[in-house]
């Protein structure tokens, strides 16, 4: 048995398997405003061809976390076009999709494609959907065709005009 362990875990260890994964750099900008709050966002999925079923999933969202009472939530309903797609129906805060507000700044997400909505999703075209609102302030939403079919692609980046910055999107092979 300990000659057989080593050969069996070095084998596992030598063929470890290479899957996709989705990055995502968001850029969220600093407004000169003389009440500034942090949006609240969310990221989706939806297929690329606009149909009736088009959202496929969540992979953030962020808002206060923080407010007594469950507050935060109530204020989701700014996230518009995601609260009509997705987001009435989800029972917050979600593992792994829930997380506070951020600051403004170029932040980095990777979201592995063995878990979550990506571990279901079928090869095809796509789109990241982005839409931010923030108190005091606008709203926006920004969407980035990708196509997800377990092979590195080329990163493809949309700008949004007020509440998002560049949000770029990429598929590439992680371990």
């Amino acid at each position: 048995m300990q000659k057989i362990l080593p050969i069996a875990l070095s084998t596992f260890l030598g063929s470890s398997a290479v899957a996709a994964e989705l990055a995502v750099k968001l850029e969220i900008p600093k407004l000169n405003a003389p009440e500034y709050h942090r949006p609240y966002v969310a990221l989706w999925i939806e297929r690329a061809d606009q149909s009736a079923q088009d959202f496929v999933g969540n992979l953030a969202v962020w808002y206060d976390i923080k407010k007594k009472s469950n507050e935060g939530v109530k204020w989701l309903k700014d996230l518009r076009q995601w609260w009509r797609r997705g987001g009435r129906d989800l029972a917050l805060p979600v593992d792994g999709v829930s997380g506070p507000t951020r600051a403004p700044g170029a932040h980095d997400l990777v979201f592995a494609g063995d878990r979550g909505v990506l571990a279901k999703l079928p090869a095809g075209d796509y789109s990241l959907v982005v839409e931010a609102a923030r108190e005091v302030g606008g709203r926006e939403l920004v969407r980035v065709p990708f196509q997800w079919n377990g092979k590195a692609g080329t990163a493809v980046t949309a700008r949004g005009s007020d509440e998002i910055g560049a949000v770029t999107v990429q598929v590439r092979t992680g371990r």
